[in-house]
C-alpha cells in the first residue's frame, strides 16, 4: 500500500542497473518509486498513476523520452506533471532540446544522490522553472 505522504516519481529508464540505483536512491530520500522502460511505457504510466513528477532516460527504446515527454505535454491529464531529463546526453543543445520537448529541467549523468534530489526539490518549489 502507498504511502500517501510520499511524493509519487515515475522514473523512465531502461537500463536495469542505472534503474536499480536511480530507484534506489530515490527511494532513500523518502520517494515511492514506479519505473518504465521505455518511452511508451512512461506515457501510458503517467496517464495511468499521475505521479507527482518524471524523471525522464532521453535515449529509450520503443519511443525515446523526448518524444515520451512532448506526448505527455499533449495530453491534458498529464501535461503539469514536471519532467526532469536525467540523460547521458550532454553535448552543445541536449540540454535546450530536453527542455523544448517539455522538460522543466535537466540533469547529466552521471550525477549524485545529492544532485538529484536539489534537482528535484528545485521543481517541487517551482514545477514551471526551467533550470
Amino acid at each position: 500500500m502507498r504511502d500517501a505522504m510520499k511524493k509519487r516519481v515515475l522514473l523512465a529508464e531502461d537500463h536495469p542497473d542505472t534503474a536499480d540505483l536511480i530507484k534506489f536512491g530515490l527511494n532513500s530520500l523518502g520517494y515511492d518509486v514506479e519505473v518504465a522502460v521505455n518511452g511508451l511505457q512512461a506515457v501510458e504510466k503517467a496517464a495511468s498513476e499521475c505521479p507527482d513528477l518524471i524523471v525522464m532516460d532521453m535515449t529509450m527504446p520503443v519511443m525515446d523520452g523526448l518524444q515520451a515527454t512532448s506526448r505527455i505535454r499533449q495530453n491534458p491529464k498529464t501535461k503539469h506533471i514536471p519532467v526532469l531529463a536525467a540523460t547521458a546526453l550532454a553535448m552543445p543543445g541536449d540540454k535546450e532540446r530536453c527542455l523544448a520537448s517539455g522538460c522543466n529541467s535537466y540533469i547529466a549523468k552521471p550525477f549524485t544522490c545529492g544532485q538529484l534530489d536539489a534537482a528535484i526539490k528545485q521543481l517541487f518549489a517551482s514545477p514551471t522553472a526551467r533550470a
